[in-house]
């Protein structure tokens, strides 16, 4: 384990306490330092990087750095080697970032950015005049101390780039932050000067204004072809109260050449605090108050170098910013034994990372935690008869309601619960307001408010004057006001009101709504019973009122009753629900590269009560193993692909998933499916069903997926929980019984969906280690042999051609995407090309799930094979989550004023 070898590695100088986040290029851990009794930050970079660097080079160039000496730059204690490990240290800052405060706030005042700027613009002149050039400023580098700046990783940047010199790609890591970059460094000028930092900071400045950066993308291409062509705004369109002086002073930081912008920081922040600056921005800059001749030269060689930089800057940051466009997951929500599904119990934490849910298992009905990069959700110990839960404002805890009590637990479930305050009854709903107070209520209840810790009990509205019970509740940043809908059996009558916290004073916001959602920026998001359709309005909290017409921002969202909407957002914009469902059976489906769909068979289809849940094509490409599943019963069956093929049952055991076929197409594997921790099982039996089903693996822990290898004494096999998702190699012996050896296994991160090259030479897997999934290279069996990253954006479920030319992933937006694979003693990654989007078609043997592979790759490597629903509804359990919805919430509540 990294955590590991890293804190034995640093024992007689650090203690390392715990890990406090990971970006692109390093993980941060608080640390002791044990020489002068103080904590501090201690950075590790990612160890592909390093390996590109080199110790000697990186410490060499990192002392440049550790001069600066300023107020409002974080100092650099130490840095060196240790175990293969490149580190640096820094003070610990107990504080907050300027990206966070910019995600709870959206918007800072006009005074405050600007003293935030001019305290940044001034150690950026500090060190210019020392020779240093940041290249990463954004809100990430940014730390507020007290609400006085620091910045931080000072000059890091320049150590990276210069140690590694050209071979940053070989990484995949490239420096800089698209919506930070400026022109020149997305055309990756080798000239870069302090005029680079200059652009940067006027860029966070324009966001701390306007509530956005000054160009916004769907992607990494988009945002760098707009920073070299596009014209920016005035920020005065997005906010009209910031002084002359100020968007003028950012228009001039904003050029697009360098030599049009400030000379200097200080003259930078000289302009801000200047009322008598002025500035006539050039032809990129447009403003009500710009006149003159554009200058076309310049906007023609920046337009065609934008085509160029898109392809060559197209690389994953070193810390990836919150992405703007709206990215989509497919993930299992309630387990497949769950009994029942009741939306109005499903939380998000107020960051979108966790989401916590009721649901009844073996007639016990709990809270349950699901982290949808981690797989399965699990059940909170001591929640037996839970309702209600809803996340504390840091996203730690869970409050909920059972026998009759206001109850907490960590969301780790390490604790038990305890008691908060006494009430709550039945269909009760609860909101953690974030100055500590919980807001609770029941169908006997009126709204009452209880300290986190306890105490008494206040009454906000008493029952008697509710003309309905409150269905629902919901916190607004600031703790003076909040939210709650109203309504009748089954919500046949439902409103939605505001009320103010401190007074109890009360007024109607809409009609027909059974569930409203507060999302930073000021926004109330309300579903509408009768129709399911999803509206928002800017909300006026002093007139405790909406401002303005609702707008339709979302529709086609499943609904159970008059009270079920299945339907949750978190305070970030990140959004859950499932889909309208609109099917009644499933059928196999070829997709070619060109993404037209074609039938298995057009007259094979599996009914809305059998589903399918996993799928594998033999090596020879004519019969498909496929996983039926229904009322609980899930077995193997082996299909013919000829049209009109035999179906054949090959199991009845009703615990087999996951199919693989063996090397020589002769057999099927498959694991058993497990439940509860214990005893799991690898299996074989003939396709054809001639002998008996062998157990060839025993595992006290669940066998998730498995490759058979041709040297039948041995499997891969990809392991399931505790603690992470692993990946095994098998050795089977005899009656000397089984051995695992771990290939890709760490307890921080999760390896999963792995892939095997047919020559036997490179190991494809997915693993979430950087933060986000991606999919990565190894040689095998010497998996420490070298490392190679083959998704730069986000990726799952690698596929190999059955050529061994190439590998195939999913991305994050839902597409298939091939990478060219060179032979040779390392491998040589060609261009990633997007081939198509699933618009719309089940993943085969996933359920979307993204912990298992999502498709088969046909022998002609022309096909891929997938599940598409033609009929029946959605399985209730499959739920779509959305990251940065909040960007498509806001163009379309621009789009419907």
């Amino acid at each position: 384990m990294i955590h590991d070898r890293l804190a034995s590695a640093l024992a007689d100088r650090y203690r390392i306490e715990r890990e406090l986040g990971q970006g692109g290029m390093a993980t941060v851990y608080l640390a002791e330092d044990l020489k002068h009794d103080r904590k501090v930050a201690l950075k590790v970079l990612k160890p592909e990087l390093a390996a590109v660097l080199g110790a000697e080079r990186f410490v060499i160039e990192i002392k440049t750095t550790a001069a600066l000496q300023h107020p409002h730059i974080l100092p650099l204690f130490d840095s060196g080697t240790a175990d293969g490990f490149l580190y640096y240290v820094m003070p610990f800052i107990d504080g907050e970032t300027l990206r966070s405060k910019l995600d709870r706030e959206t918007q800072l005042g006009v005074d405050e950015a600007v003293r935030i700027t001019r305290d940044v613009a001034d150690a950026l002149d500090y060190a210019h005049r020392h020779g240093v050039v940041h290249r990463d400023i954004k809100p990430e580098n940014i730390l507020l101390a007290d609400g006085r700046p620091m910045v931080a990783d000072f000059g890091i940047a320049l150590a990276v780039s210069a140690a590694a010199g050209g071979r940053m790609t070989e990484t995949g890591l490239s420096l800089g932050t698209p919506h930070y970059m400026s022109p020149e460094q997305a055309t990756a000028d080798k000239e870069i000067t302090g005029r680079s930092d200059i652009y940067s900071l006027a860029s966070v400045l324009f966001e701390m204004l306007a509530g956005q950066p000054p160009h916004l993308g769907g992607s990494a291409q988009q945002i760098i072809m707009k920073i070299i062509a596009e014209p920016v705004e005035m920020v005065t369109k997005f906010r009209k109260s910031v002084p002359p002086n100020v968007a003028m002073a950012v228009a001039k930081g904003l050029e697009k050449l360098p030599a049009d912008r400030f000379d200097s920081a200080a003259k930078f922040a000289e302009a801000l605090g200047n009322p008598a600056f002025t500035f006539r921005p050039d032809a990129y800059l447009t403003h009500a108050l710009a006149s003159g001749p554009i200058r076309k030269g310049p906007a023609v060689a920046l337009a065609a170098l934008a085509v160029v930089a898109a392809g060559v800057a197209a690389w994953a940051w070193l810390r990836p910013p919150v992405p703007e466009a709206p990215v989509r997951y497919r993930l299992a929500l309630f387990s497949a034994g769950a009994a029942d599904h009741p939306w109005r119990d499903v939380a998000l934490s107020p960051d979108g990372r966790a989401i916590a849910f009721t649901q009844s298992r073996d007639g016990k009905r709990m809270v349950w935690v699901k982290v949808p990069e981690r797989g399965d959700a699990e059940p909170l110990p001591g929640t037996e008869g839970a309702q209600a839960p809803t996340f504390s404002p840091d996203g730690e805890w869970v409050a909920f309601v059972a026998d009759g009590r206001l109850r907490k637990v960590r969301r780790s479930g390490a604790e038990a619960p305890t008691t908060i305050a006494d009430g709550g009854g039945d269909a009760a709903s609860t909101a953690w307001l974030d100055d500590g107070t919980v807001l609770f209520t029941g169908s006997r209840l009126g709204l009452n408010a209880v300290r986190q810790d306890g105490g008494p009990v206040r009454v906000v509205i008493p029952r008697d004057s509710l003309p309905n019970r409150i269905f629902s509740l919901a916190a607004v940043p600031g703790s003076r006001s909040a939210l709650y809908a109203t309504c009748a059996s089954n919500c046949v009558q439902a409103e939605l009101w505001a009320v103010a916290l401190g007074s109890g004073a009360r007024h109607k916001l809409a009609d027909n709504a059974i569930r409203a959602w507060h999302v930073a920026g000021g926004v109330v998001v309300y579903a509408d019973h009768r129709t399911g359709r999803i509206l928002a309005s800017p909300y006026d909290e002093g007139r405790l009122s909406l401002r303005g017409p609702p707008a339709l921002v979302f529709e086609d969202v499943q609904q159970a009753g008059g009270e079920g909407i299945s339907f949750a957002l978190a305070a970030d914009g990140t959004l859950l629900y499932v889909p309208l469902a609109k099917a009644t059976a499933t059928q196999f489906v070829w997709v070619d590269r060109d993404g037209k769909v074609a039938p298995v068979d057009s007259a094979w289809s599996l009914s809305s009560g059998d589903r399918g849940d996993g799928a594998a094509i033999s090596p020879d490409g004519r019969r498909l193993a496929v996983v039926i599943r229904a009322d609980q019963v899930s077995d193997i069956w082996v299909r013919e692909l000829k049209s009109g093929g035999s179906f054949a049952r090959l199991t009845f055991e009703g615990d087999g998933t996951r199919p693989a076929w063996s090397a020589d197409g002769q057999s099927v594997l498959y694991p058993t499916i497990v439940e509860r921790p214990g005893l799991a099982e690898l299996r074989r039996r003939r396709y054809d069903g001639a002998d008996s089903a062998t157990v060839i693996l025993r595992s006290q822990r669940q066998v998730a997926s498995v490759i058979p290898l041709r040297d039948t004494t041995k499997v891969i096999v990809r392991l399931g929980p505790p603690p992470t998702r692993d990946i095994y190699l098998a050795l089977r012996r005899g009656a000397k019984g089984d051995t695992l050896v771990p290939l890709l296994a760490n307890d921080g991160f999760e390896e999963v969906t792995v892939a095997l090259s047919p020559d036997e030479r490179w190991l494809a897997y997915a693993s979430n280690e950087s933060g986000r999934f991606e999919v990565y290279l190894v040689p095998y069996p010497d998996v420490r042999g070298g490392r190679w990253q083959v998704s730069l954006t986000g990726g799952r479920s690698p596929r190999w051609a059955r050529s061994g030319r190439e590998l195939f992933f999913r991305d994050l937006a839902d597409g298939v995407v091939a990478v060219p694979v060179g032979a040779g003693p390392t491998p040589s990654l060609g261009e990633r090309r997007l081939l198509f989007h699933l618009d719309g078609m089940s993943l085969v043997g996933s359920s979307g799930d993204p912990m298992q592979p999502q498709f088969e790759v046909a022998p002609d490597d022309r096909r891929f094979l997938f599940e598409r629903r033609l009929g029946g509804p959605e399985a209730a359990n499959t739920a779509v989550l959305v990251r940065s919805w909040r960007s498509e919430l806001r163009e379309r509540m621009k789009t419907a004023r």
